[in-house]
């Protein structure tokens, strides 16, 4: 199958060259029918395409003159920004485009990506409210948190349903066999918790074929507890910030300490320092999808670099390729009558 991509050149922190950058280096894994839809002034995408002496037939250009800012307000930007790279990227992920495009990617305003993916890409069928699924990197494996964002009051019914996409994406994209599902709580007796905690417990627990094995606790997400963990946007976004701040922190104090007790072991540890840095890495996982709109959605960091990029191009394959989307609308066809209080048909 041919798959296109469609690319927010004007996205994130470093751009467009870090954007760009990646998007050059990911053509390697890109299949000869694939294409990459790049999004921004078609100027300077193409000006910088023929200063790197880069022909290729798989690369198209889609003229934004437009972009929204990271601070700006996402609904507003969103509808009165209409030529911005984010919308327009949007657009072209929706069903009702003319050339449709198999899944769109950008690193810039996190806001603003989720309220035109709801707005020009919709929902998939059965689904109440997108999330955001990110991927931590542990010593133990890839740990999927779902929701980083989207989504900071939900109800019960949204967080049982980010459990359910968190682990199929689990399972088809980090190809995880039987994902450990756990809802994040302030305690892990069952006693514990909001009564949205309380609730949501309910429902993953009536869920047939889940690895669900209930409440965890923030000390446990690196700890190999779980491969999927569901909590609510403002929760989970929170814990993003801290885990990115703690691993850049600890890693600078662990090269300082070494340099300063003994600069010549110094220099024998930096290869091992860096490999365990890249381990721990979030570049390393590209993006996070938006689980839920109709079509597929990769939100990279504001801060992504051209390896990111390549990573979230990677990933993103990886995705439309796993039909994802599609066992989530059969999966929750399925289930449907759990959230009514009734047994799964």
């Amino acid at each position: 199958m041919s798959i296109r991509i469609a690319i927010d050149v004007m996205g994130g922190d470093h751009a467009p060259a870090a954007i760009l950058d990646g998007c050059i280096s990911a053509l390697t894994h890109l299949g000869p029918d694939d294409t990459l839809v790049l999004i921004g002034p078609e100027d300077v995408i193409a000006g910088t395409l023929s200063d790197k002496g880069i022909e290729d037939q798989r690369i198209e250009i889609e003229h934004a003159s437009e972009s929204i800012p990271m601070g700006a307000s996402p609904t507003v930007a969103v509808r009165q920004m209409q030529d911005s790279s984010i919308v327009k990227m949007a657009k072209l992920g929706s069903k009702k485009a003319e050339v449709l495009c198999d899944a769109v990617i950008s690193a810039g305003n996190t806001g603003a990506c989720v309220a035109a993916g709801q707005m020009h890409m919709k929902r998939l069928s059965g689904v109440h409210r997108p999330g955001i699924a990110v991927t931590f990197p542990s010593f133990h494996g890839p740990v999927v948190l779902c929701d980083a964002g989207a989504n900071p009051e939900p109800r019960a019914t949204h967080l049982w349903q980010y459990g359910i996409m968190a682990e199929i994406y689990a399972k088809r994209v980090l190809n995880i066999d039987s994902p450990r599902v756990g809802l994040m709580n302030i305690g892990s007796e069952e006693g514990k918790g909001s009564l949205l905690a309380k609730e949501t417990a309910e429902l993953l627990r009536r869920t047939p074929d889940i690895n669900y094995i209930g409440f965890i606790e923030g000390r446990d997400i690196f700890s190999g507890t779980a491969d999927v963990i569901v909590t609510d946007g403002f929760v989970g976004n929170t814990v993003l910030k801290m885990a990115e701040g703690f691993a850049k922190s600890i890693f600078q104090a662990i090269a300082q300490e070494i340099f300063e007790h003994d600069p010549k072991m110094a220099m024998q540890f930096e290869p091992i320092v860096k490999q365990i840095y890249k381990k721990n890495d979030y570049h390393e996982y590209g993006g996070a999808p938006l689980l839920g709109v109709n079509g597929v959605m990769m939100i990279a960091h504001g801060t992504s670099e051209a390896r990111t990029i390549n990573a979230a191009i990677r990933n993103t394959l990886e995705y439309v390729r796993g039909h994802v989307n599609d066992e989530i609308v059969a999966r929750l066809s399925q289930l449907e009558t759990i959230e009514q209080g009734e047994p799964a048909s």
